[in-house]
């Protein structure tokens, strides 16, 4: 009897302790395995948890997914592509389309997404860029507008070159953007896709490979990726409820450690799920100034607004601050919706975001016929 006491005591011990390391699991950069990661909130960017998210660093596959949003925004899906000698000779992974063949774009960036075919990378590079050289000054523009600041792209496929590479901050950043577009959440969620070449003389059977979206309730995508320099990359999204989470992983093991991408997207998801919800910070047209007796004004008061909601995911045990800067305006005129301040939101005293003030109503300025109609009314009247 003692014995079997003593066997549940050491198996209750046992499993706080692997309960006590997952809990610490996602906030304990050594037990992240990945060199460079990064959680972000998908719906407002925020940083929930990072690992040297800012070191350059090379991202294998999951370059495809600037490659595909970038043919989906600049090219048409029925668009046709002919496959070019340089697409044919592409290494490995590939889908072996043959020079002279040709294919819709759609059909192309479903082997793209789902079978990460190299060969396909350089098609549709070469189709709707002109060149891949072309296409890769396309996809470097596309990032710097969207606000990745640190990524440059010298190959659509992602295989290793000098001067190819991002940041897990950017391709967060760039994750973000693709998953507004409908038809890339649609790509990235089909589990297999048919299609065939133009002649209808080919035919091909794609299937997803992203194992992640069976692994996790919610999982929404998005890319796995592989080479020499980059290690295992991955990029995940994962959708419950109102929240929406996405992990970037770069040089997460190398062969053998396949896993260890996993591993380490499942931490930081729970970690993101479990510690975080959304608070209404600010609403949309709350008053909360009025500024009086303005000079040279017909009516001295103006009453500021907000001008949109703010909602922030955050941890139980964040401290929000409000501080609302009002702009020093003596006299009139003053325009409808013109900024008159701004509400600076701060998380445990650091700067997130600010959100303008804007005036209420009108104020105009008296005028000469003012003054005679205001002064003629007080002695008619």
């Amino acid at each position: 009897m003692m014995k079997k006491i003593l066997t549940l005591i050491i198996a209750v011990i046992f499993m706080s302790n692997i309960i006590c390391v997952f809990k610490i699991y996602a906030v304990d950069q050594n037990e992240i395995i990945a060199k460079s990661a990064i959680l972000i909130d998908k719906v407002t960017g925020r940083v929930l948890w990072e690992k040297n998210s800012d070191e350059k660093m090379a991202m294998a596959s999951t370059t495809k997914i600037m490659t595909c949003i970038v043919a989906l925004e600049y090219g048409a899906s029925d668009q046709i592509i002919a496959v070019s000698r340089k697409a044919e000779i592409a290494p490995k992974v590939k889908l072996y389309i043959k020079e002279g063949e040709n294919y819709s774009l759609e059909d192309l960036l479903y082997a793209l997404m789902l079978e990460s075919s190299n060969d396909v990378a350089v098609a549709v590079a070469e189709g709707v860029g002109g060149s891949v050289e072309e296409f890769c000054d396309m996809m470097t523009k596309k990032a710097k507008e969207i606000g990745a600041l640190n990524t440059t792209f010298k190959t659509p496929n992602g295989l290793d070159a000098d001067g190819h590479y991002t940041t897990a901050y950017d391709l967060a950043l760039i994750t973000k953007y693709a998953l507004e577009n409908s038809e890339f959440n649609k790509i990235i969620n089909t589990p297999a896709y048919h299609f065939s070449d133009t002649n209808k003389k080919r035919s091909f059977a794609v299937d997803n490979k992203n194992a992640f979206l069976n692994m996790y309730k919610g999982a929404n995508g998005v890319k796995t990726g592989y080479t020499g320099d980059a290690g295992y990359c991955f990029v995940g999204s994962v959708k419950q409820d109102d929240m929406e989470l996405i992990v970037v992983l770069l040089a997460c093991g190398w062969p053998n450690n396949r896993t260890y991408r996993w591993r380490d997207t499942i931490a930081l998801m729970d970690y993101g799920f479990k510690n975080y919800s959304y608070k209404t910070i600010l609403k949309d047209k709350t008053i909360v100034t009025k500024l009086d007796n303005i000079r040279f004004a017909k009516k001295d008061t103006v009453e500021g607004l907000l001008s949109q909601d703010v909602k922030i995911l955050l941890r139980e045990n964040e401290k929000v601050d409000v501080i609302y800067n009002i702009f020093p305006i003596e006299e009139a005129p003053i325009i409808k919706d013109a900024n008159i301040g701004k509400a600076m939101i701060y998380i445990d005293n650091q700067l997130y975001t600010t959100v303008d003030i804007k005036a209420a109503n009108k104020v105009e300025r008296i005028t000469y016929e003012y003054c005679c109609n205001y002064v003629w009314k007080l002695f008619v009247y």
